[in-house]
């Protein structure tokens, strides 16, 4: 069953004034979804993708948006299916990894985008980047910031903060943080999304901002998204996800136009995907490479400025 939250609920949130669009993709087993998405700026730029995870929405952007349309970019920030003010699935089950890159990568096709900066956070960077591996002529650039791409490679041992990599033939060595991360999205009878960004901010948001988040997702019908795809993180090898993570990778090392990591200093949950990136990716083979000071997980809450002049002075170097 396809659901919606009701439009009602978006009404005015801080720092978000953008009219709300739409496109409809067609899903061979589901049928019609609809993705919302922001969409600023001048149409004859190139354009700015953010893509946002876990458990957030377009308005996570709020910030970043407002400063780069400042500096003349075209600036889209979807809601991925299941998030925001996009479609979403009454089964937890009926999101894949897979389905979320295809979702996405079929957004980027409605709008017909080409030369495209993608921006990946969180999730955003498995679905976006996902999206780069399977349409790669028509990305100019990436920027990396607080995100991971597992597959629980054994060369990974010893780079993750947040250690997930196979050992030998037939194990993993994860990190407890990690595990229980995963499992409690399962366990927990009511998820609080709320006290989620809470946790992955360092600054204190206002009451309001928590509810822009909170907005659409009113029930635990509508949460299955935020839900399930915690469980789709990839933690072993045999996973179906390692497999498309894989698929990723082998793309990016191909990938000699510009990426950037703007990584935050305070993020251990993502910490040690920067070097990984800078060290896989024939385009992050420079020294221009940024790190985030003084913010947590959620680094477009803490210091979004200092994310938008990174993305900003990127684009104007490359």
């Amino acid at each position: 069953m396809i659901l919606s939250t009701d439009d009602t609920v978006f009404g005015s949130f801080p720092d978000f004034p953008y009219p709300a669009r739409h496109v409809d993709l067609v899903d061979p087993d589901l049928g019609s979804l609809r993705v919302h998405y922001v969409d600023e700026g001048p149409r004859d730029a190139d354009p700015v993708l953010l893509v946002h995870g876990q458990p957030t929405w377009s308005y996570l952007y709020r910030h970043v948006i407002a400063d780069l349309v400042a500096r003349g970019h075209r600036v889209i920030a979807s809601d991925n299916v299941g998030f925001g003010r996009s479609s979403k699935l009454a089964s937890k089950y009926e999101y894949t990894y897979e389905r979320l890159v295809r979702w996405h990568s079929q957004f980027v096709e409605q709008l017909d985008l080409h030369e495209i900066t993608v921006v990946g956070q969180d999730w955003g960077g498995p679905i976006g980047f996902g999206g780069l591996a399977r349409a790669p002529q028509r990305y100019a650039r990436a920027v990396a910031t607080n995100t991971i791409l597992h597959c629980a490679d054994p060369a990974f041992a010893d780079r993750l903060t947040w250690a997930n990599n196979g050992v030998g033939e037939t194990r993993v060595l994860l990190e407890e943080r990690l595990v229980d991360y995963v499992v409690n999205s399962q366990r927990l009878p009511s998820l609080d999304i709320r006290a989620a960004i809470r946790r992955g901010a360092r600054r204190e948001l206002s009451d309001a901002e928590l509810d822009a988040y909170a907005a659409p997702f009113p029930d635990e019908e509508r949460r299955t998204g935020p839900r399930q795809i915690t469980v789709l993180i990839p933690l072993t090898r045999n996973d179906p996800g390692s497999e498309i993570s894989r698929t990723t990778w082998q793309a990016l090392g191909r990938w000699n136009k510009p990426f950037l990591t703007a990584f935050s200093d305070g993020d251990p949950a993502t910490a040690g995907f920067e070097s990984l990136f800078r060290e896989r990716v024939p385009g992050a083979n420079h020294d221009d490479h940024v790190t985030i000071r003084d913010a947590g997980h959620f680094v477009q809450e803490d210091q979004p400025h200092q994310l938008a002049a990174a993305i900003a002075e990127f684009i104007a170097r490359t």
